[in-house]
């Protein structure tokens, strides 16, 4: 079998892809949503589980306006001095805003939607939502819920289920 045909019913086969993201750095959110939109591609399940930082992903007025971490991200390759300089996030998230248009990747809001049409199930953590005094009205509608950690991993459960964080 070739990329693209995976049987999901051959044991030993991914079956379910369960992301959590944990953090809402423009680069970290991408590449949850690219996972995430890759494994229903190939006929894969996909689910996403929101928590702590991650949570402003899909926060209505923070999504967005995202930015990419230049300060402590040692893929940046610049010194944290530099990274920390005025102006720096945001010349970077231009920039990666930038190249991602030129891909024709979504911006956050339309990719969430995508995500949701193709059957991706996404959840926010009520434990995160409690500590940030997050409401469930400032989520954006393509939620399909809020989880505590136990129903996240009673979601999980299953042979050929991958958890990855991010």
């Amino acid at each position: 079998m070739g990329t693209g045909d995976v049987n999901v019913h051959e044991p030993g086969k991914i079956k379910k892809m369960m992301l959590i993201l944990s953090k809402a750095t423009l680069d970290n959110v991408y590449a949850c949503f690219i996972l995430a939109n890759g494994a229903r591609m190939e006929g894969i399940e996909s689910e996403i589980f929101f928590t702590f930082f991650g949570l402003n992903a899909i926060e209505k007025s923070k999504l967005e306006s995202l930015r990419v971490a230049t300060v402590g991200n040692p893929a940046m390759r610049i010194p944290t001095l530099i990274g920390g300089l005025p102006g720096m996030e945001a010349l970077a998230t231009k920039m990666m805003k930038k190249e991602m248009d030129e891909l024709d990747i979504p911006p956050v809001g339309e990719f969430l939607e995508m995500l949701s049409a193709s059957g991706t199930k996404m959840w926010a953590c009520k434990l995160a939502m409690d500590m940030f005094h997050v409401e469930e009205s400032d989520i954006v509608d393509e939620l399909d819920g809020v989880l505590t950690v136990g129903g996240f991993y009673e979601r999980a459960a299953g042979e050929g289920t991958h958890v990855i964080f991010i």
